[in-house]
């Protein structure tokens, strides 16, 4: 059987939303929204979080059996990569939870309405001749259609243009936006390279209403009510 295990690394500055990643969302840390559905998952043989912040660290050994991990301050920067921090982060949980694992799983405290079951579908696609996994919603605007963009002659038109035009939005070929939510990585692929893509790399599209990534405090609102909605109906 293939040994999974979770990352989820945040740091300890934020701008956007300063604070958010410990900041309330219904009564509960932001972050503990998002290791709650990896331990309801029930698929990994160790959680860890990665930071360079002692109260985050805090904050995430709350959930039972949740590893700390200290992240090195060069991992930590503002202009720090984080598939470097992501592999730090695996490979401190393996020598802490005495294993090496198959599959690594790295979750988005800041995309907090993904269900359980996404972060399994999102694995359950791993396979053969498929290297990684990234999560998605189908796209609010088309680059063929009305994402704009202005040209090297400083005229205004759509971002992306095929012969003839797209005269219906229905028309134009489906494009994603990534919603941060889940990343898959097969062990050895996220040593090989340090981007996202790679040939067979596979998408997992999940509806906009468990998509928001949390930027803005704009972003916090929803997302809050749409948590509180997805609560509610699950309660009735």
């Amino acid at each position: 059987m293939k040994k999974i295990i979770c990352t989820v690394c945040v740091r300890g500055g934020s701008k956007g939303v300063p604070g958010k990643n410990i900041r309330p969302m219904l009564g509960v840390p932001l972050m503990q929204h998002t290791l709650r559905q990896a331990v309801d998952s029930g698929i990994f043989a160790a959680i860890a979080v990665s930071s360079d912040s002692l109260e985050i660290l805090d904050c995430a050994t709350q959930i039972a059996g949740v590893l700390p991990l200290v992240r090195p301050d060069e991992l930590a920067t503002d202009t720090a990569g984080k598939v470097p921090a992501i592999r730090h982060a695996m490979l401190e949980t393996e020598k802490a939870a005495g294993i090496t694992c198959d599959i690594l799983v790295d979750l988005d405290v800041t995309s907090p309405l993904r269900d359980a079951e996404d972060i399994r579908n999102a694995v359950a696609m791993i396979k053969d001749g498929v290297p990684n996994v990234l999560t998605a919603m189908h796209s609010r605007r088309s680059p063929y259609f009305n994402l704009l963009e202005r040209g090297c002659d400083g005229e205004i038109g759509t971002a992306k243009r095929l012969p003839g035009g797209v005269l219906r939005r229905q028309d134009a070929p489906q494009c994603y936006d990534m919603n941060a939510s889940i990343y898959v990585w097969q062990r050895g692929v996220l040593f090989a390279n340090t981007g996202l893509y790679h040939p067979g790399t596979e998408l997992y599209v999940m509806p906009e209403e468990r998509s928001w990534d949390i930027d803005s405090e704009m972003d916090w609102a929803v997302v809050e009510l749409l948590m509180k909605r997805k609560q509610d109906k699950a309660n009735t």
